[in-house]
């Protein structure tokens, strides 16, 4: 969440050491921001020059840029499902043992770590009897496997069945160890915390923590436009993220539709996509506010989330949202925008309906959407959350 946690640590007094596996003020990476003219970078490029926590002194900072630089290579790879979660795993049991060296030389009073990346760091600290804080970003793998496996069987030409993936247990195997050695587990919504209440998990040690972002907010609500409204969606275009039920809203809509983000769906998909949808694409993040300034309403049809920041971005623009439960969000229904079923492109399409019909509605949304913002959904208002929540831990 570009920093936000070590940010806040540092902002609060807590921060002993941040552990991370690259970003641009520390190692090599330095001189390329220092000398290499952001003109001529590439996209890939221009997403490691932003990785930039501010805030942080650089001499708390400890990165492992070659592990980094590997971690972004292999990503670039053309996988399976698989070899993905492979992946995944090798990547979080790598970067935990390369942490746990280092905090030998830290002493801190406690760790936080974040899933997958965590077993072996809150392992070394629990064995220390140090505090040990657990952030769930995202819901439970095999939960995320229930819901997803019937968008799989229904859009079958979208993406790779997940059922192909032979590591899927393995990794939820690991999330449910990670759960017995932390203290405290940090769910940014309640659809999280349910599902680790679904599988039997420890849910009597976590906390629900929605999160808050850094974000340029607009110094006043937008007014309903005299156009048809353009709806944006940002994140990467899959199953997960609704994309059928984005196109399908988009053909029945008078509505301009655009979305910025990796797309993950087949060829056929995407064509099919395409006829009705603008599809952006991956842009870094420094580029992604000018979306949210062409957009009227922001939509997130999500099947699974942790709580998507996307939508607290949204909000600090002054959008109504459109969004599922499932979106973790911190949007109420009806008040700063609307909270449809999953799988219901007809909600989608009539909520659309209503913001461009009823001007009033509109600016209404717009107004207590920047609100909300303001009040629950800021880097601030997440700062006082966290760190309140981890203190009582070391209590």
């Amino acid at each position: 969440m570009h920093y936000a946690v070590p940010r806040i640590f540092q902002h609060e007094g807590m921060l002993c050491q941040f552990y991370t596996d690259i970003c641009a003020t520390k190692g090599w990476p330095r001189y390329l921001r220092k000398f290499l003219p952001r003109s001529l970078c590439p996209s890939a490029l221009k997403g490691l020059l932003d990785r930039v926590p501010e805030g942080v002194p650089p001499d708390k900072i400890s990165t492992f840029s070659s592990f980094g630089l590997s971690r972004a290579l292999r990503a670039r790879i053309q996988d399976t499902l698989s070899e993905q979660t492979a992946r995944y795993l090798w990547e979080g049991r790598k970067f935990g043992g390369l942490v746990t060296e280092g905090l030998e030389k830290n002493c801190p009073d406690g760790v936080y770590a974040f899933k997958n990346a965590a077993l072996e760091i809150l392992t070394w600290a629990n064995d220390r009897g140090l505090v040990t804080v657990l952030e769930q970003p995202n819901v439970y793998r095999p939960v995320m496997h229930r819901l997803l496996s019937r968008e799989h069987q229904e859009h079958s030409t979208w993406e790779e069945s997940r059922d192909n993936d032979e590591h899927r247990q393995e990794e939820a195997d690991r999330q449910v160890a990670e759960w017995e050695v932390a203290d405290l587990i940090l769910c940014p919504s309640e659809f999280v915390q349910d599902g680790i209440r679904q599988a039997g998990g420890p849910v009597e040690r976590t906390a629900v923590v929605p999160y808050g972002v850094d974000f340029s907010p607009r110094s006043e609500p937008r007014l309903s436009p005299d156009r048809r409204l353009n709806v944006l969606t940002v994140g990467t275009v899959g199953l997960r993220k609704g994309a059928p039920y984005l196109l399908d809203a988009a053909r029945r809509s008078e509505a301009t539709f655009r979305t910025v983000g990796a797309v993950s769906v087949s060829e056929e998909a995407r064509i099919r996509l395409e006829d009705h949808v603008e599809l952006t694409g991956q842009v870094p993040r420094s580029e992604v506010e000018e979306h949210y300034e062409w957009a009227d309403v922001f939509l997130l049809p999500s099947i699974c989330e942790g709580s998507a920041t996307v939508v607290y971005e949204a909000m600090a623009k002054a959008l109504p949202v459109i969004c599922t439960p499932n979106t973790g969000s911190i949007v109420r229904d009806e008040v700063e925008g609307f909270i449809v079923p999953i799988r219901n492109s007809d909600a989608i399409a009539e909520s659309i309906e209503r913001l461009s019909q009823n001007s009033e509605r509109y600016e209404t949304m717009s107004e207590r959407s920047l609100s909300r913002y303001r009040e629950e959904g800021s880097l601030t208002a997440y700062s006082r959350r966290l760190s309140q929540t981890v203190r009582n831990a070391f209590r």
